[in-house]
């Protein structure tokens, strides 16, 4: 461990508990941007739209999805995956089609071309996956992430009432 990490330590072990936590989790998101930018550059895209293309290979069943049900999923407005997804369309990685059952709603699907780029990086998913996770038992990692989205819910309404607070 160099000087340098050992100094870092000291500091974040001096931190209150919430500050520290909050920090590590602000790390966390960080390292995750610029994973999703590296991950998206190789496809000729940001890390924003990366994760619209991620978000829809996870929910496709064959039939494509909503925009507003990748929008929630990624806690962005549904006006973001509109443009962006016409980007996406542009550059033929992803498909967008009015639904049958509602001509409204337009569902997201991806192409082939991005099928087949992502097959390619499975290798590599697999590898930063392990690294990260090595640590985790499946059942310890199930109950870890239920609980930061009981942290996520919960900093959710905290915003909303911070935001009450500042608007009145």
């Amino acid at each position: 461990m160099t000087r340098k990490d050992q100094a870092r330590l000291r500091a974040i072990e001096n931190l209150d508990i919430i500050k520290r936590f909050t920090l590590e989790i602000s790390s966390i998101n960080s390292h995750l941007e610029r994973v999703r930018q590296l991950w998206g550059k190789a496809l000729g895209v940001s890390g924003p739209q990366w994760m619209i293309l991620i978000a829809i290979s996870d929910l496709d069943k064959d039939d494509g999805v909503p925009i507003n049900v990748v929008s929630k999923l990624l806690h962005v407005d549904p006006s973001f995956v509109t443009t962006q997804s016409k980007l996406l369309e542009q550059k033929e990685l992803l498909r967008r089609a009015s639904s049958p059952a509602d001509a409204r709603v337009v569902r997201l699907s991806l192409t082939d071309k991005t099928r087949k780029h992502l097959a390619g990086l499975a290798d590599q998913h697999k590898a930063f996956k392990k690294t990260v996770f090595e640590e985790f038992s499946e059942p310890e990692l199930a109950e870890f992430t239920a609980k930061l989205a009981m942290l996520n819910n919960r900093m959710e309404k905290a915003c909303l009432i911070a935001a009450m607070d500042f608007e009145t």
